[in-house]
């Protein structure tokens, strides 16, 4: 899953970027407000972690602005300890909870699988499944039945991207923005390099899970009977 964080404190988002990284997150980091409407505008965001105060546009200017668009990513706010006006702003206008600084960093993972899973996502606190697979998220461990696979961390994001977006087509330029980020220069055949390595190691599971190519748009991920 990709999280945009739009904190404008440096090191405190860097802290934040190499935590989320390390739960295999992907993340994007802006550090003023315009850069970050502009990057959740794109829509390919699972989830935003947004500061109120922010130079250029503030917290709850984007807020408004975005769910005005009917764009409805969730959002959690990050909030000055003890600033009630903004966390309550901030919910009236569509924010989907919100973390007072300084937070604990398990708190924060919580508050981000409570609200993925709120979104409606296949998500439990560190897998996806459909049909007969599980993937764990956390450990990248790719099981079906009583076989296991480890992926490598590319293999695991777009694995999980494509179950997500099961029997819906995802084209290539959307997994390269999702996996890759908007400025990524990578190019189409990277992606053909990893659908073919899933392909393979759903093929030595004997899952009941295909990745069919639609010609000319994109994949697909559909359960065989």
């Amino acid at each position: 899953m990709r999280i945009l964080l739009v904190e404008d404190e440096i090191g405190l988002a860097e802290a934040l970027g190499q935590l989320l990284k390390k739960q295999h997150y992907s993340v994007d980091i802006v550090h003023n407000g315009q850069a970050g409407l502009d990057y959740i505008v794109s829509g390919i965001y699972d989830l935003i972690l947004l500061d109120i105060m922010l130079p250029e546009m503030d917290g709850i200017t984007i807020l408004k602005t975005i769910r005005t668009q009917g764009i409805t990513t969730p959002i959690i706010l990050l909030t000055a300890k003890g600033d009630i006006p903004d966390k309550v702003s901030g919910l009236d206008y569509g924010a989907d909870d919100y973390v007072a600084k300084p937070f604990s960093t398990d708190e924060l993972l919580a508050r981000i699988r409570a609200a993925l899973r709120r979104k409606g996502e296949v998500v439990t606190e560190d897998s996806v499944t459909v049909g007969d697979i599980e993937l764990n998220t956390r450990s990248l461990k790719l099981t079906c039945k009583d076989k296991e696979l480890k992926l490598i961390l590319k293999e695991s994001l777009l694995l999980e991207l494509l179950i997500l977006r099961k029997n819906t087509v995802t084209s290539k330029e959307q997994i390269i923005e999702k996996l890759w980020g908007l400025d990524s220069d990578v190019e189409h055949n990277n992606v053909e390099v990893y659908i073919s390595f899933l392909r393979k190691k759903l093929t030595f599971l004997q899952a009941s899970i295909r990745i069919n190519t639609i010609r000319g748009v994109g994949y697909i991920l559909e359960v065989t009977t």
